[in-house]
């Protein structure tokens, strides 16, 4: 899988759990870039990417992630 493709998939995932057509992901995006992305959309959002790429993202890795580029990171790392 391309970090492309990822994003792709992505860009889907944050529209439909933060229902928003509008949002575009970026390797620097964080938090605060998406409206209602807080500590609980959080767990929300973590719980659809896992869903979407069908594998669990380790806690410890969760806790860490400070922005989308980092969790695209991730993805394509246990994606392998």
């Amino acid at each position: 899988m391309t970090r492309e493709e990822v994003y792709e998939r992505l860009n889907e995932v944050f529209r439909e759990v933060f229902d928003d057509d509008t949002i575009v992901l970026h390797d620097d995006t964080v938090a605060d870039d998406v409206e209602g992305w807080d500590s609980f959309e959080h767990i929300n959002l973590v719980v659809a990417v896992e869903e979407e790429f069908s594998f669990k993202i380790p806690m410890g890795k969760v806790v860490t992630m400070k922005n989308v580029g980092e969790m695209v990171d991730i993805i394509l790392e246990l994606g392998e």
